[in-house]
């Protein structure tokens, strides 16, 4: 099997193509640097640049599954230029890859695509399953509905469809698990506003086994990339203290303070998402992490 693969010197990309090629799966992969082009037996680069619809076709040859994670990050202060260059990184990136697919002979099969849970409305009381028709009424939400629409016109292609939703993605390499932690070894962690918002997390090492697994098993839909045991925010930087073995006594940070030093990028620090897992599971998957402190034990120690 040959899979290309964009955002694949990203944090998930990196484990992901690590995964595959355990596996024996071969991986053509798109990247916007000349110089982190390599041509290997089982790894080999192509340059692409999305922004001016440039690709390069042969990237596609002999390819049957396309996994597309490319992205700007979106943990970086928010100018009105830099949120438009966080939806055409998404939108623009996937139309590249449709035209291209499109146009050329080839014999792609299947798509999985990164999406994420900020569609889903901030809230403290709801559950939220792969069913839920409702999009948060903010930028987040706005990106997502966007991305998958794109995404979604690979269906007019015959081709099968994944989207995966992430979470809050564990890893001790990088990430927003990074950012918690540092004022935490400090003896400075602090939950934000009440603390009571969900955390739908997941460890990087099942989101890339769940990638995997709708690989093998030609899973098509919506796929909450979740652990099934969602936390509050509070419990959360709780946890990373403990197993940090260190103190946890600081006072929440109000939600006033972040927006002044944040801007509108604050709302990821503040938002409620409690997600569902029962759809993947339904499906086979089992999770190797289901409790958060193990996790944390995992990534951070």
């Amino acid at each position: 099997m040959k899979v290309l693969i964009t955002g694949a010197t990203g944090l998930v990309g990196g484990e992901l193509v690590s995964l595959l090629l355990k596996n024996g799966i071969q991986i053509n992969y798109l990247t916007t640097s000349q110089k982190k082009i390599q041509k290997q037996d089982l790894y080999n680069g192509f340059y692409w640049d999305p922004e001016k619809g440039i690709i390069d076709e042969s990237c596609i040859d002999e390819v049957d599954v396309v996994i597309h994670l490319a992205g700007a990050p979106i943990a970086k202060r928010w100018t009105k230029e830099y949120k438009e260059e966080i939806l055409e990184s998404r939108t623009l990136s996937t139309n590249v890859l449709y035209n291209l697919i499109k146009s050329k002979e080839n014999r792609v099969h299947q798509l999985i695509s990164a999406s994420a849970i900020g569609i889903y409305p901030d809230s403290l009381e709801k559950v939220y399953s792969e069913d839920s028709n409702e999009v948060d009424n903010s930028f987040i939400g706005n990106v997502v509905e966007k991305w998958e629409e794109a995404v979604d016109s690979f269906s007019r292609l015959g081709i099968r469809v994944a989207k995966v939703r992430t979470g809050l993605v564990l890893s001790g390499k990088g990430g927003m698990l990074a950012e918690i932690a540092k004022p935490v070894r400090y003896g400075m962690g602090s939950a934000f506003g009440s603390g009571n918002q969900m955390q739908s997390w997941i460890d990087i090492e099942d989101l890339v086994d769940i990638y995997y697994y709708i690989l093998n098993n030609e899973l098509e839909g919506v796929y909450n990339a979740v652990a099934p045991y969602p936390v509050s925010q509070n419990e959360l930087v709780k946890c990373v203290a403990k197993v940090l073995n260190k103190p946890y006594f600081m006072p929440n940070i109000p939600k006033f303070a972040m927006e002044l030093i944040l801007g509108e990028m604050h709302m990821l620090l503040f938002t409620s998402q409690n997600v569902s897992a029962k759809k993947i599971i339904g499906q086979g998957y089992q999770f190797k992490y289901l409790s958060l402190e193990k996790a944390l034990e995992n990534e951070l120690k």
